[in-house]
């Protein structure tokens, strides 16, 4: 039985899960990680972020090179979309890092447990695999059960016509009309892949605006961006139902400003309305684990829930469903376990859409810093004076700083333009040091790179870019 006894389990193997069991083992606990999936790295390296991306380089290359390269002097002809290529190209990309992630467990002596498991106490923990059932005693647990697909009421997603992102990753031929519900992160970026496949994507959103949370000049300039790419939007529209007769889909929405119903008929409909916490099966409730009013775990600034040895981390708590955040409470929790003192920075948690251009962001929005009337300045620069850009034909954007108009600290930076998933990583280094906008523009940028507009939106903080 002593190989049941551990000093930590592991409920999860995504990106927050997988990441507090290699670490909890590189600090000398015993440790055991509990997946159901078959696979490790949850639904970011499944069936989110990394097939998504995989699929979102390569609908831009494919765009680029039907619509962008002969102008650019690069005749090509007869170019041909392989769907079947494509989806192969991104399943052997998660088939080699989930086999990446069973390596690293093996390496830093983790145990993998498959299959399902339910709490029966603070110190049990049961696993079911099919007909199988095994028992383990732990110290400690960490809850890392992730999040599942949210759906609007009435709405059954069968992921054959009416899909999830799930289902809008493996599409087998380009529907000829796509509608997305819901104007966010997830709908947009899978949204634009089916567009410059050759879609023709309609996004219907409640609010008048689309990436709610977002500051609202980089919303403004995303929808103009990426209206000019012919995605077609419906903002101000309230989903009332769907009626899908098996090769069609009809949507009817109401426009919210005049009350007016209307019908939209497309051949695939991606619902993207959010995620919402899996604890599905865990027992929480019997073992006395308290939960908020929106299923979210309740844990206090080390991460414990209402029992003391069982800890909580990524999307079944409160925060961004983002997995990096997720990876940091990881490593937090795994810290505290091994009396370090663990902590993750809430303020500093970028978010990044990779959608061509990209958006990224990290710190307050000035929506925010206004309801909190903080006196700030802005510092803004376009890529449309940016060499690199230029050259690159990469013009689209602008990157935005806000600082505190008396002490000059960085308070939010928020680009929308080429590379800046990359780029924010800069600025929250900075802002994770305290940085003003003076320091980041007294820092020497390489030339030509897109990286010289953060320097240049640092010093028109100060009212003093040079290139603008």
């Amino acid at each position: 039985m002593m190989d049941n006894n551990f000093d930590v389990i592991v409920i999860g193997g995504g990106p927050g899960g997988y990441v507090c069991a290699i670490r909890s083992a590189q600090l000398g606990l015993k440790t055991a990680c509990i997946e159901s999936r078959g696979a490790l790295g949850g639904t970011c390296l499944n069936v989110g972020c990394i097939p998504s991306k995989s699929l979102l380089n390569l609908s831009e290359n494919f765009y680029k090179a039907k619509k962008d390269f002969n102008q650019q002097g690069i005749e090509v002809e007869g170019i041909r979309l392989n769907i079947e290529k494509m989806m192969s190209n991104k399943n052997k990309s998660v088939q080699v890092l989930t086999k990446g992630v069973e390596f690293l467990f093996k390496k830093n002596k983790v145990t993998y447990i498959k299959g399902k498991g339910v709490l029966f106490s603070k110190n049990d923990v049961v696993v079911y695999d099919n007909n199988k059932k095994t028992s383990y005693k732990t110290k400690n647990v960490v809850i890392a059960t992730g999040s599942e697909v949210a759906s609007l009421p009435g709405i059954k997603i069968d992921e054959e016509n009416i899909i999830s992102s799930t289902g809008a990753l493996s599409l087998n031929k380009v529907p000829k009309k796509l509608a997305v519900i819901g104007g966010g992160y997830i709908g947009l970026e899978m949204g634009s892949v089916w567009s410059r496949l050759g879609s023709e994507v309609t996004v219907i959103e409640y609010l008048e605006f689309i990436t709610p949370g977002m500051d609202r000049e980089v919303s403004d300039e995303f929808k103009k961006i990426l209206t000019k790419q012919g995605i077609r939007f419906k903002l101000g529209s309230k989903v009332n139902s769907l009626k899908n007769t098996g090769t069609k889909v009809s949507i009817n929405y109401t426009d919210v400003k005049n009350s007016k119903d209307e019908v939209l008929e497309v051949d695939k409909v991606l619902v993207s309305v959010g995620r919402k916490p899996y604890t599905e099966g865990l027992n929480l409730t019997k073992v006395g684990v308290k939960k908020d009013s929106k299923g979210r775990i309740e844990v206090n600034e080390k991460l414990q829930t209402s029992i003391k040895n069982i800890y909580a981390i990524g999307d079944v708590i409160k925060g961004p469903m983002l997995a990096h955040k997720a990876e940091e409470e990881g490593i937090a929790v795994a810290e505290i376990l091994a009396g370090q003192a663990g902590h993750v920075n809430y303020d500093i948690i970028p978010g990044v859409i990779y959608t061509s251009p990209e958006v990224a962001t990290v710190g307050k929005t000035e929506e925010q810093l206004k309801e909190e009337n903080k006196n700030y300045k802005v510092g803004k620069f376009p890529f449309l004076a940016n060499s690199r850009a230029k050259v690159n034909n990469e013009t689209e954007g602008f990157v935005k700083i806000l600082a505190d108009s008396r002490s000059d600290k960085v308070l939010g930076v928020h680009i929308i333009g080429p590379h800046c998933g990359d780029m924010i990583a800069e600025m929250a280094l900075a802002m994770e040091f305290g940085a003003s906008a003076e320091d980041i523009a007294r820092t020497c940028h390489a030339h030509p790179t897109h990286t010289e507009a953060i320097k240049e939106a640092a010093l028109a903080v100060d009212k003093r870019p040079i290139h603008f």
